[in-house]
């Protein structure tokens, strides 16, 4: 047995409690005699907080998923890695967790790769800046674990150790989650890594809240509108003035009831035939072409009746200023401005508005687990045995070449072998696999014995680095913290968390934490 102990300071508390896990048959035991000290930090821990989360991610289309970029802090090393070295061994028994759905074992070699359902993005906040990693659905007692890695999750150097507005979109594909948004409520891993960042011990375990979908938009009334917690937006809607009329019959005469309003204050007046009701006169200064032309029965406008024509004498300065619509004209040497006016009948412009409230609703997608299944777990595990490293790469090789999108999982398949990265990941005793996935692929999960009929195996570690062994300028590995009784008992202490729902039946947001 093999019993790794490199932490400088236990924390208090540390001690997980051993429930047992429901629908989980376990093959085999952990003989660890004590258990790891773990680091758990609390993520969106209310509906309120899930529900502002959520609605971050979702708002505009999807905009701020389309715009995140994939996460490459700490996930590529540089120089050569230790193939073969390393201290990755069993601490215990092995033992497995049978995935949601188990099936019989697949020992078949397969060519064509059907990709497991559970994968997909989890999605982050740095700062202002959105970025991704990978990550898969895991079995647990209530269908709501994911398994990622560790530093897609955790970071010491910011406030609560956790990185913000973080949610798993399994099936995530250019802006669309076809089984939903879960976002996460408490985060799981070993208190070496969130602490000292040591790379053995690189994973993570995020309980995550039943998902939720938009569902669309629906107009409701002002009652509901002023209790809604979801996104709202009223808009003022214009309506004649029969709609508006029966409005007010409808609503007993109150304008303002339910939304119905009549602005009219700052509405532009018009002109309108005389004997129009409720015309008023107005009176303007016009051209003396323009006032010859008024006639007395004209529909519009007269010769003013308000302000008869006048004729004022002004001095030379003043003359040769105005450019008024008066005439200007000299008589023995005086200066002459004669002003001429005209009538006309008004009206006041009145618009009638409806505020129309409007609301977006949402539907709750169930539990994670039960959308898209969940992967085995195991651990205390063999060196050496076939398994398939899925992800989502994106960056390029350190040559310049950009064979992956990030758009689509790929997959890497192969036999493990004992690794020990450079030393400044504080990683001893981590398990590597050739494997060209670049920066994108951090999280994905590594499947032992997986089904490409069931599209389900067991997880028995998750993409930490990747690097270029040989130096040609090509990412050609990939290594994994070694799963050990340690990583179980973090695993267990997640797996047998409840973590609720966000959306009401009524489609919005639970309004309760």
């Amino acid at each position: 047995m093999n019993t790794r102990v490199k932490r400088l300071v236990l924390p208090l508390g540390g001690a997980i409690a051993a429930t047992s896990m429901i629908g989980a048959t376990l093959v085999g035991t952990a003989s660890a005699t004590t258990a790891p000290a773990k680091k758990v930090v609390s993520m969106a821990s209310s509906s309120a907080q899930a529900q502002k989360v959520g609605q971050f991610w979702t708002a505009n289309g999807g905009a701020h998923l389309k715009a995140a970029a994939q996460y490459t802090d700490k996930s590529q090393q540089k120089g050569q890695i230790k193939l073969g070295g390393g201290d990755a061994a069993p601490d215990g028994k092995a033992g497995v967790v049978p995935p949601i759905g188990g099936e019989p074992k697949v020992t078949a070699k397969i060519k064509n790769i059907n990709l497991p359902k559970t994968i997909g993005k989890v999605f982050f906040l740095i700062g202002e800046n959105e970025y991704w990693c990978s990550a898969s659905s895991i079995q647990s007692k209530y269908h709501n674990l994911v398994s990622t890695a560790g530093h897609c999750v955790f970071d010491e150097n910011i406030q609560n150790g956790a990185l913000d507005y973080w949610v798993f979109v399994p099936g995530y594909y250019q802006g669309k989650a076809p089984w939903g948004v879960y976002v996460g409520k408490a985060a799981y891993t070993h208190y070496d890594f969130a602490v000292y960042e040591d790379f053995d011990s690189d994973y993570a375990f995020v309980t995550v809240y039943n998902g939720y979908a938009y569902a669309g938009v629906k107009q409701v009334s002002k009652e509901t509108y002023d209790k809604w917690q979801g996104y709202k937006e009223a808009e003022d809607v214009k309506i004649t003035k029969e709609q508006f009329d029966a409005a007010l019959k409808n609503h007993g005469g109150k304008e303002s009831s339910d939304g119905w309003t009549k602005p009219i204050a700052g509405a532009p007046e018009v002109v309108v035939p005389w004997g129009t009701d409720g015309a008023a006169t107005a009176t303007k200064e016009v051209t003396k072409e323009q006032w010859d032309n008024s006639a007395a029965d004209d529909k519009n406008y007269h010769k003013s009746k308000v302000k008869p024509v006048t004729t004022e004498i002004v001095d030379e300065t003043t003359y040769n200023k105005y450019d008024g619509p008066g005439a200007k004209s000299t008589d023995q040497g005086a200066f002459l401005i004669t002003h001429y006016y005209q009538d006309y009948a008004v009206k006041s412009q009145v618009d009638y508005y409806k505020t129309v409230y409007a609301v977006e609703y949402y539907k709750d997608a169930g539990r994670l687990g039960d959308n898209v299944g969940g992967q085995g777990f195991t651990w205390n595990q063999k060196i050496g045995q076939p398994v398939y490293a899925f992800g989502y790469p994106a960056s390029a090789h350190p040559d310049g070449d950009t064979p992956f999108t990030g758009v689509t999982p790929k997959w890497c398949y192969g036999k493990t072998f004992a690794a020990k990265p450079a030393a400044a990941f504080k990683a001893e005793a981590q398990i590597g696999l050739k494997c060209s996935m670049t920066a994108g692929s951090s999280g994905g999960p590594w499947i032992l014995k997986y089904s490409n009929t069931k599209r389900l195996g067991y997880i028995n570690g998750v993409t930490s680095l990747i690097g270029d062994a040989d130096g040609n300028g090509r990412i050609d590995f990939a290594t994994s913290p070694y799963f050990d009784s340690e990583t179980y008992a973090i695993y267990k202490a997640a797996a047998n968390l409840w973590s609720g729902k966000i959306v009401a039946s009524d489609g919005d947001f639970v309004k309760k934490a």
